[in-house]
């Protein structure tokens, strides 16, 4: 045995529904000889009896999570349905213990049995997760790939996912409900969403294929930043299409990343901020709580459930906020202290946008560019309305922008 092997306290082990007989022999060992195995109430069962000390994760997990690094020098087992590390504990234990102090043997994933059985190809398959995340994530995979395989959080996933996806004018795709994926107790239920009763039960364990279409008439929302006005619950209060779709240009959403969308409104450009990028991240801050409650609904229905929205006055509402890579101030440049205090948070190589529509808002950019420089930009948009029987240009507010990126520090 290696030194590197001597190092590891901790096994991750994932478990399909054949249980025991599916296991690697390093793996039945690996349990057999543990101090403690931690898994979930249904993995009890699927493992012999004379394995012992077991533990069964509470509800909610993180209070045992969080302490499993604590018992390092004892002789761990975790146990997860499929591939810990997609979607699966596994992701969550890799960034709280080093890899040399950890080993894992995965499972094919619930995902990839799926795939085989609608002989779909993985990668072109949108792969999400209801277990610890909002069943409305599904949104907006509805509009980024055309089938879906959504893994459940309990048996009312199925009925939660259905009336989403009639909500949203989908209720005529194929919906192919999964139990017990794998094992001898499989089952596959196929019908449109529009057709699943309230009476119908499944497994608490089960996933969802669904090939997505859309009904005729149904709204078709991009990925792309620039969602029309209509995709939003609004009061007027809102970032125009156009200048939206060019302040994320600016923008330049990431993977992971965090926007700071200040004075949010409707909250649309920090919803498109998340949707362009993959577990791109975004704070709404907004003093309005009418507005932060539209925000919330806003975020839900366009498919970005874990926008934060922080209901309070800015720069003070910013202060216990992680530092963000990019931010948004839409409204409120003059407000004293507001520049200052996002500049000062951003962190080096961040990008920032503001905008304003007063003259007031102008003086108070024009320091700021003669002190980092960046662009300012004047942006004029008309739209053609009918005159009588023609058409004629009717102009929009003009809109002032300064965009900068702050220095990498030395």
């Amino acid at each position: 045995m290696d030194k590197a092997e001597n190092k590891v306290w901790l096994t991750i082990i994932g478990i399909g529904e054949e249980g025991w007989d599916g296991l690697c022999p390093e793996a039945q060992e690996a349990l057999r000889t543990a101090d403690a195995v931690i898994g979930g109430a249904r993995h009890r069962g699927l493992i012999p009896d004379e394995i012992a000390a077991y533990e069964a994760w509470p509800s909610p997990m993180k209070a045992l999570v969080d302490k499993i690094p604590a018992r390092r020098g004892q002789k761990i087992c975790v146990l997860a349905s499929g591939n810990p590390l997609f979607f699966g504990i596994g992701a969550h234990l890799s960034t709280l213990i080093p890899p040399e102090e950890m080993r894992i043997f995965p499972h094919i994933s619930a995902f990839s049995l799926i795939c085989a059985r609608m002989k779909w190809s993985e990668p072109d398959t949108a792969c999400i997760t209801a277990c610890g995340r909002p069943v409305e994530n599904l949104h907006r995979a509805l509009f980024h790939k055309a089938r879906i395989v959504l893994y459940s959080s309990g048996p009312e996933t199925p009925h939660q996912a259905a009336a989403l996806l009639c909500a949203r004018g989908f209720g005529g795709s194929r919906f192919s409900i999964f139990e017990h994926v794998g094992g001898p107790h499989e089952r596959i239920t196929t019908l449109r969403a529009d057709a699943l009763k309230a009476g119908d039960i499944f497994a608490p364990l089960n996933s969802i294929a669904i090939a997505c279409r859309a009904d005729r008439g149904a709204p078709q929302y991009s990925t792309a930043p620039g969602l029309p006005e209509a995709a939003y619950d609004t009061d007027g209060q809102i970032t125009k299409r156009d200048i939206r779709a060019a302040a994320l240009a600016r923008l330049s959403p990431r993977p992971g990343q965090l926007l700071w969308d200040v004075g949010a409104g409707s909250g649309s450009v920090a919803i498109e901020w998340m949707r362009a990028a993959h577990e791109a991240r975004a704070v709404a801050v907004e003093m309005n709580p009418e507005r932060c409650a539209r925000i919330r609904r806003n975020a839900a229905n366009l498919g970005v459930p874990r926008l934060q929205i922080i209901e309070g006055r800015a720069p003070e509402a910013l202060e216990s906020l992680a530092r963000p890579d990019a931010i948004f101030i839409g409204g409120g440049i003059t407000t004293p202290g507001l520049a200052e205090a996002c500049w000062a948070a951003l962190k080096p190589g961040g990008r920032i946008v503001a905008n304003t529509v007063t003259l007031e808002g102008e003086t108070a950019l024009l320091p700021w560019h003669r002190r980092h420089g960046g662009r300012l930009v004047r942006i004029n948009v008309e739209h053609a309305e009918t005159i009588g029987g023609f058409l004629g240009w009717k102009p929009a507010r003009p809109i002032m922008r300064w965009s900068a990126t702050k220095p990498e520090e030395a």
